[in-house]
């Protein structure tokens, strides 16, 4: 593969959308070392009920897991912004969908813009207790490369076709607990409507862990919620109960739209 190059079907997508006025928009972000595909179906049931979607690609994802090494977090919030920017042109309010490290960012993105509403989707609150979480830069010299946990997925046909790298480059994990750091510290700054989804099956973001719940009392938003599935593992958006992901998320952006109808 050529340095750079984008894995082909990790491209980013964009929908026009149909509804009269183009009024609303739908930001879809993925999540870490994966790639746009994971939410291209997502953007597919959105754009159907008239909905403007673009599937942003963040800073050294869908190409090769070397590429992280030179990004930093704020790379992947400038990411996020230029999607906001471009969507504008084409939406008067814009909703922010992410998954995972996706989630995080739509999160912190929303402390800073005046968003619709934010579905944050497998996120996390905390990262594991884990002394090596603390020393990520130094361990990156000697262990540059930390293997991923068993799978959890359900859906071993959409397992096969998914899209992300093999391992997490161990300097990239730096990034990531900073960022979560500084989603943590803003949350209480978010005010737009917030819907959480989570699975109760999901092997990373465990359930007994209490993110959800968490993040929801360190919310400033008085409209927010959770959703839980079951069935499905990690990356909810397309394993096996993904339409009912795709379900919350639509029922939660036309609610607010038909809030806001005189």
């Amino acid at each position: 593969m050529n340095p750079g190059r984008i894995i082909p079907s990790a491209e980013p997508f964009f929908f026009p959308g149909a509804l009269p006025g183009r009024a609303v928009g739908c930001l879809l972000v993925h999540g870490f070392t994966g790639a746009p595909k994971e939410m291209r179906w997502l953007g597919e049931y959105l754009a159907e009920r008239g909905y403007a979607v673009l599937g942003v690609r963040l800073a050294g994802h869908a190409t090769q897991p070397q590429d992280l090494l030179r990004v930093r977090w704020e790379d992947w919030l400038t990411d996020v912004e230029d999607g906001w920017q471009l969507l504008s042109g084409v939406s008067q309010r814009i909703y922010l969908a992410g998954l995972s490290m996706g989630g995080m960012l739509s999160l912190l993105f929303a402390s800073r813009f005046p968003v619709a509403g934010v579905i944050a989707m497998s996120t996390l609150h905390h990262v594991p207790k884990d002394w090596r979480l603390q020393h990520t830069e130094i361990l990156s010299r000697i262990q540059p490369k930390i293997a991923k946990g068993a799978s959890d997925w359900r859906d071993e046909e959409a397992a096969r076709s998914h899209v992300d790298y093999p391992y997490y480059p161990t300097r990239a994990i730096a990034e990531l607990r900073d960022l979560l750091e500084e989603m943590r510290l803003s949350l209480k700054k978010v005010t737009a409507p917030v819907l959480l989804i989570n699975s109760k099956d999901d092997q990373t973001v465990r359930p007994e862990e209490r993110h959800a719940e968490q993040i929801l009392g360190a919310l400033g938003s008085q409209d927010k919620s959770v959703v839980w599935i079951e069935g499905s593992g990690h990356v909810i958006t397309r394993d096996a109960q993904r339409t009912r992901v795709f379900q919350a998320t639509y029922e939660f952006i036309r609610r607010i739209e038909e809030d806001l109808e005189p």
